[in-house]
């Protein structure tokens, strides 16, 4: 056998796939020295295997060795548990504790999902890191520590960095010496291999016969994308083993039943079924808005086409300005005699889905709350970029329907508001923006 092979029996690691050999092999050679390492990889890749051998094959291997989990411990009281603390120095400390910096030393720490540390915690172990010094809670004595640090977490420490969540300077003190861990699903026939090694452990363990794949069921197996990685590969193993009493020649027909179906392969998806699981739900939201405002768009360029129609040099425009209605159908423009049927402005906007006929047309907007100003400085803005302002003033309209329906209502503005379709304060300052107070 290999130092290799000798090295992953001795530490129970299976598998012969190039990536995990690597992570084997980087972390022989890191053993010897005191470098400070990080292991990365997803959760249920045996990050924890590694750091054990680290330690075991370091001069620190007569010492001691613990494994932290940072993510489960709460964060009023993670500097109390690594730190230690005095008698006092907070409600419950009835007397002095020696933390886990100061119990291992000469030997090696693991603190796995150290993303999850609190930001004032990443500040201490930094201080541990580059002097070897750190302080108990309640204390302001400067204590001295000599203990080799061996980091783990299945997230992305460079992103929680662009994000605040962790410091940049601590990042790089860790990642001295980066393994990565492979997740199981690019590990190819290593699957065959743990799954067979935990079938086989199971049969040994409870007295019965270890359960077997044929072809079908291994090459199903190999598909399937074990999120969870070696421990959701084991969880299935056992599963299969105690329910399938009578029958120890698993098939795929079988096998299916214990492989989550929203997992199963690694083909790629349908079109059509694909989700884009990268996307947060804000931006999600925003690309559905962007969607809806093509829409409104095009909507409004069919209602200035229809308004341009009634219009003397209507048709002059419209040739003019072909390139504002390309979302429009192409048979518009097929002559120059073609003409739409005659709507009104404020059918269209009438007809219009309501989620979208605030932006057809400013007067048919009856919003009275904060947002009222805001939906009408958009419809101004799209209204513009759509049209050509030396030729056709939207503005002007408006002011001659405003006038038509004051004169028609006596100047009354609330029924005028009414004949308009929008809201008396809107109207009340449609008629300051064109100077109709009078």
């Amino acid at each position: 056998m290999t130092d290799n092979q000798n090295i992953k029996s001795r530490f129970g690691i299976i598998g012969n796939s190039s990536a995990l050999n690597h992570a084997v092999q980087v972390a022989v050679q890191v053993a010897a020295t005191d470098m400070t390492v990080l292991i990365t990889g997803e959760s249920g890749t045996g990050k924890e295997s590694f750091s054990k051998i680290i330690h075991q094959l370091s001069p620190r291997k007569h010492n001691n060795f613990i494994a932290i989990n940072c993510g489960a411990i709460p964060e009023g009281t993670i500097d109390s548990e690594l730190f230690g603390h005095e008698k006092g120095s907070f409600t419950g400390a009835t007397e002095a504790r020696k933390g886990y910096f100061e119990e291992t030393n000469g030997g090696t720490i693991f603190l796995d999902e150290i993303g999850e540390m609190p930001l004032g915690t990443q500040a201490r172990l930094l201080r541990v890191l580059e002097n070897g010094e750190f302080i108990r809670v309640g204390s302001s004595k400067v204590q001295k520590t000599n203990v080799r640090v061996v980091a783990a977490t299945n997230v992305d420490l460079m992103r929680a960095v662009e994000k605040g969540k962790f410091r940049q300077d601590l990042y790089f003190r860790l990642n001295t010496v980066p393994i990565f861990i492979p997740p199981l699903r690019e590990r190819g026939n290593d699957i065959l291999l743990l799954f067979r090694k935990f079938a086989s452990d199971f049969a040994e363990k409870n007295f019965v016969k270890p359960i077997n794949l044929d072809e079908e069921s291994k090459k199903l197996l190999l598909k399937f994308r074990f999120p969870g990685n070696i421990r959701q590969l084991k969880n299935i193993v056992n599963q299969i083993s105690v329910l399938e009493v009578e029958n120890k020649d698993i098939n795929a027909e079988i096998l299916m039943k214990y492989l989550p179906q929203n997992q199963a392969t690694t083909l790629p998806i349908p079109l059509n079924e694909q989700r884009d699981e990268g996307l947060s739900e804000r931006e999600s939201i925003l690309f559905k808005a962007l969607f809806d405002v093509k829409k409104d768009i095009a909507e409004l360029k069919k209602l200035v086409l229809s308004f341009l129609q009634g219009e003397s040099s209507g048709k002059t425009i419209i040739q003019q300005n072909k390139h504002l209605f390309n979302t429009i159908e192409d048979d518009v423009f097929s002559s120059a005699n073609t003409t739409l049927p005659a709507t009104s402005f404020n059918n269209s906007a009438q007809n219009a889905p309501a989620s979208t006929s605030f932006l057809l047309n400013p007067l048919t907007n009856t919003k009275e709350d904060e947002h009222d100003d805001f939906e009408y400085a958009k419809v101004e803005d799209i209204t513009h970029s759509i049209m050509d302002d030396d030729n056709f003033s939207l503005e002007k309209q408006e002011k001659e329907m405003i006038i038509k329906a004051l004169k028609k209502n006596n100047n009354k503005r609330k029924y005028a508001a009414q004949d308009l379709g929008i809201s008396e304060r809107t109207l009340y300052r449609k008629i300051k923006q064109y100077g109709l107070e009078d």
